[in-house]
């Protein structure tokens, strides 16, 4: 499964194993490196399941501290670290190599401050997401980026991969909601970038590290923003007699100047696997599905769902309804955040992840459609219809090589098909291993050499995370292009 996924690894790192794990050992507290079979096997892999390569060891440290002496050492040492956060990454951007170091952060989960009155938090990167919300809910805030894994991934993760969720439509993605982080570089110095304000001076180096998917160095503490949560909030359930209408309603929803907290969107093989799994009250009747939620006061709610309901009307929607109560509410989101999982018990699947401009938005399901049909698999539609980014999951049996094979094409084709209506190869997951290969079709050799440019500022050996983003093939060439 690795062919051509990661290069041969350092046969003299890997002879030193025993060694390397001892000295990593002195490095951290007890417990901190694990190096037996085992227990490497835990993080062979990450949510892209098709690529699994055992680290050379993994070390999970308690402080920024003890980060710094593992990085300063690996450094000194020529060895390839890989960050990871929970592993939730669907890009394989936490896929480890044999050679590597895997440096995790999820034991560093403390919430270090909370300050209401400039509505920030500062935190510790591997809490997770609702762990973030859990800590300020009691005062009546929240955190905003909300992915369907928030039960699990880490503020971590989510930086690497400028992660969003369904509310980024009103609220924006990761890079939106963090003010300021702490950063360990490569040779193990401590740098603070952006703090607890709006804005800093200098470059905006924030906006760069954040999306960088751990190739300029390991996050261990955030500054982030912490909203007042809105005095309610209400979906509504849009049916519609296909996918190619229910894009067209989303587009004249955005169009209309309405900016609801969430437009959420489910085909029909979606709706099914959901409704059996998280019983949320799905129509089963339509071919497509609209979770369209909106918040502020009764009245303010009231008003604005009344006008999407007219905005729907010449789309003939069907199985309208709008939630009457906390319980339904919570059950609609269940489902929609149960929806990979629920998927999950009857197929493997890719879950991709592409950008494109909201208004091509009808044209591009039928077209994905097509290509899955073109490729003998079938597809499910579940995506954050408000912003454009999709995430087609391709069905298919894990078991069978030529299947695998044929929806990594579909999915490759896809991702083109993105980049090709003026969209991009990536919403929210990252380029990892996954869309590597595919950065050509939408950067030209100049921009993949000055990005690489910019890695190698950081990283000079490419040591960090040096396998993922850019395509293996050429990497020379382009660093030589740079250097005359």
């Amino acid at each position: 499964m690795l062919v051509n996924v990661l290069p041969p690894p350092d046969r003299a790192v890997v002879s030193r194993r025993d060694a390397i794990a001892k000295d990593l050992a002195r490095l951290v507290a007890p417990g901190g490196v694990i190096a037996d079979e085992d227990g490497r096997r835990a993080f062979e892999t990450d949510g892209l399941s098709a690529y699994r390569c055992m680290p050379l060891a993994v070390v999970l440290p308690r402080s920024t501290e003890e980060v710094s002496r593992v990085l300063k050492y690996a450094h000194e040492n020529g060895i390839t670290v890989i960050p990871r956060g929970a592993g939730t990454s669907l890009c394989g951007g936490a896929l480890p190599a044999e050679d590597a170091i895997v440096i995790g952060v999820s034991r560093m989960n403390r919430v270090l401050d909370v300050d209401l009155e400039n509505r920030t938090a500062r935190v510790e990167t591997g809490i997770t997401n609702l762990g973030i919300s859990g800590a300020v809910q009691p005062h009546g805030f929240f955190y905003a980026p909300d992915p369907s894994s928030q039960l699990a991934c880490t503020l971590a993760g989510n930086i690497a991969m400028n992660s969003g969720g369904a509310h980024c439509l009103k609220y924006g993605v990761t890079t939106n909601n963090v003010l300021g982080i702490k950063m360990v570089l490569v040779d193990g110095r401590v740098v603070e970038i952006g703090g607890a304000h709006l804005d800093a001076s200098g470059y905006d180096l924030l906006g760069l590290i954040i999306g960088s998917e751990g190739q300029f160095g390991i996050v261990t503490e955030a500054t982030v923003r912490i909203l007042r949560a809105a005095e309610a909030a209400r979906p509504m359930l849009l049916g519609f007699d296909s996918s190619e209408i229910a894009g067209r309603c989303v587009s004249a929803i955005i169009a209309s100047g309405i900016i609801p907290v969430a437009i959420e969107f489910m085909d029909k093989p979606a709706i099914h696997v959901c409704e059996a799994f998280a019983k949320a009250g799905y129509p089963l009747d339509v071919e497509a599905l609209l979770i369209v939620e909106v918040e502020g006061s009764e009245e303010e709610i009231s008003t604005l769902l009344a006008r999407i309901v007219d905005i729907a009307k010449p789309f003939k929607p069907r199985g309208v309804r709008v939630s009457q109560s906390a319980e339904e509410s919570a059950a609609i989101w269940r489902g929609r955040k149960s929806a990979f999982g629920a998927l999950g018990r009857i197929s493997d699947y890719f879950c991709m992840d592409g950008t494109i401009p909201l208004g091509r938005l009808p044209e591009v399901l039928v077209r994905i459609g097509e290509i899955c049909t073109g490729h003998g698999l079938k597809v499910a539609n579940i995506f954050h219809a408000g912003d454009g980014n999709l995430h087609p999951l391709i069905l298919f049996n894990a078991n069978d090589a030529d299947q695998l094979r044929r929806a990594e094409q579909a999915g490759a084709d896809i991702l083109k098909l993105c980049v090709e209506v003026g969209g991009c190869l990536t919403g929210e997951h990252g380029v990892g291993v996954e869309k590597r290969d595919l950065m050509p079709s939408q950067f030209t050799s100049g921009e993949l050499a000055l990005q690489m440019r910019i890695k190698t500022v950081f990283d000079p050996q490419w040591l960090l995370n040096p396998h993922k983003v850019f395509p293996l093939e050429g990497r020379e060439i382009e660093h030589q292009a740079w250097e005359h």
